[in-house]
């Protein structure tokens, strides 16, 4: 037999399964549902959690809980890639929100695995969203030594892009996959709660200026995010056994 916060879950996940609830839309308060289903607001509160975090509802502070978004960002796995022209692909305009440029040390134990010269580094933290869907969110470190313009166009632009705009390109690309608990800065710029799930990608940039190392985290959800990979498949010769 379901426990009383079971039921009420599994009722809003009906609600929500057949459009009673749409997208986007803001479900009745938690006192609304207690009165609704003769229930206490702690267990109307607790069946909202767990819908939470299995990512069909998200609370916004000072708006109410809504259904979340179902839809779901494929872009190539290497993070060099043009997610630009992966969201054009799949008729979807991917944007850039800058959040903040700082001058820090590089702490995140995420980044240990690369060989990473030491001192102050540019900080850029921004936001990429699909359709004003929060999708991707970058923690980029640059030298110090780049150009403020340069800086600046890192937290507008994909890397790629702006390398392009000073003559640059990537070379060698090192990549670590993980899947962990969201970040303080995730967790406010997804308004997912703590320990919701992200794939984390660590990665470490070399390009053609030795002077020019990138290293950062970009962090998804999972429900937002899937990657994609093309691997090569060596042609067998004449004979040769499968």
């Amino acid at each position: 037999m379901s426990s009383l916060h079971e039921g009420v879950r599994e009722e809003i996940r009906k609600r929500i399964a057949d459009g009673s609830y749409l997208e986007g839309s803001a479900i009745p308060s938690a006192s609304q549902l207690s009165e609704e289903f003769g229930v206490s607001a702690i267990t109307v509160k607790r069946a909202l959690r767990d819908l939470q975090t299995s990512g069909l509802l998200t609370a916004v502070a000072g708006k109410g809980t809504f259904v979340k978004q179902q839809r779901r960002f494929l872009r190539e796995l290497d993070v060099g890639m043009s997610s630009t022209e992966d969201a054009r692909r799949h008729g979807q305009k991917l944007t850039m929100q800058l959040i903040s440029i700082t001058r820090e040390k590089i702490t995140d134990p995420s980044l240990r695995a690369f060989d990473i010269s030491g001192g102050i580094k540019f900080c850029i933290r921004k936001l990429a969203c699909a359709d004003d869907l929060p999708i991707m969110y970058y923690v980029i470190y640059v030298p110090t030594t780049i150009p403020d313009s340069l800086v600046e166009e890192f937290g507008r632009s994909l890397t790629t892009d702006a390398l392009k705009s000073i003559n640059v390109a990537p070379t060698e690309r090192r990549l670590v996959i993980d899947a962990a608990p969201a970040s303080t800065y995730a967790q406010e710029a997804f308004s997912i709660p703590a320990g919701y799930p992200v794939l984390r990608r660590a990665y470490h940039q070399a390009t053609t200026n030795a002077d020019i190392e990138i290293v950062g985290i970009i962090e998804s959800p999972f429900d937002r995010l899937a990657c994609s990979i093309t691997l090569p498949v060596k042609k067998r010769a004449a004979g040769e056994p499968a």
